[in-house]
């Protein structure tokens, strides 16, 4: 019955094994990417955090002239 459940009848497909590996690839891939990334994002977040005083901003005087009501 544990056979017929795994369906192991004559054998392993060969064409599902391949998939198998493949997405178990994909799967490892996947989560590779995952930690460079958030290893990325660490660093990134780091260098944000020390330079919270230094804004692109800061100093910088925008005029913004007042809102005109919308024509409806």
């Amino acid at each position: 019955m544990a056979k017929a459940l795994l369906g192991y009848v004559g054998g392993s497909d060969p064409r599902l094994l391949a998939e198998m590996r493949r997405l178990q690839q994909r799967v490892q891939d996947l989560e590779s990417e995952l930690n460079r990334i958030q290893s990325e994002n660490d660093v990134l977040s780091a260098a944000a955090a020390s330079h919270r005083g230094d804004s692109l901003l800061e100093g910088i005087d925008i005029d913004v002239p007042q809102a005109e009501p919308a024509l409806t």
